[in-house]
């Protein structure tokens, strides 16, 4: 009789801690709030995506917003759109900035082949890159910074339309720590 108990006491501290472990503390969820509440003020629905959930807060912006066709250098409008990251990710102390590049599937044409690019995961890094140097740039903490290609592992969209092509180019800045 008393071993079920046992189990049973053993089982809920067990769920417990897991649960616990998976929360996000007040302060920490707060902080994330007002970054979120910042964000939503700067951007506009067609120019970025943002999303709160499970203690990070992930900005999605649309390759069109950044880059050229096929491209990769940040042009004039994509460092204005990039400069309303600025304030909020200028103060953070102990907060990791993760930018993720991603594209479609269509082959590199001959034009980035030229440049150097050879691959869609290649095309994706140099994007991932060229934010967080403009990022450093303006003042945001190099070490809280990263960046990585993912190329076309991680669709959000069929790639079999134009338009599910251009959601899958995209990059994506993800908060993650104390938030501040």
């Amino acid at each position: 009789m008393k071993e079920p108990i046992i189990k049973t006491v053993i089982a809920g501290a067990i769920v417990s801690l897991v649960f616990l472990n998976g929360c996000v503390t007040q302060s920490k969820y707060n902080a994330l709030d007002q970054e979120y509440q910042q964000l939503q003020a700067a951007f506009s629905a067609d120019q970025a995506q943002i999303v709160l959930l499970e203690g990070k807060l992930k900005v999605t912006l649309v390759d069109k917003v950044l880059f050229s066709e096929g491209g990769f250098r940040l042009n004039a409008q994509a460092k204005a759109v990039l400069s309303k990251l600025v304030p909020t990710l200028s103060g953070l102390q102990q907060t990791k900035i993760i930018v993720d590049g991603y594209t479609d599937n269509v082959p590199i044409g001959p034009g980035l082949k030229r440049e150097g690019i050879d691959s869609n995961l290649e095309l994706s890094s140099r994007r991932a890159d060229g934010v967080v140097e403009y990022l450093e740039q303006q003042g945001v903490n190099p070490n809280l910074t990263s960046a990585q290609g993912f190329g076309e592992s991680k669709p959000v969209a069929s790639n079999d339309t134009p338009e599910g092509r251009a959601q899958n180019r995209r990059i994506e800045v993800t908060l993650v720590g104390a938030g501040d």
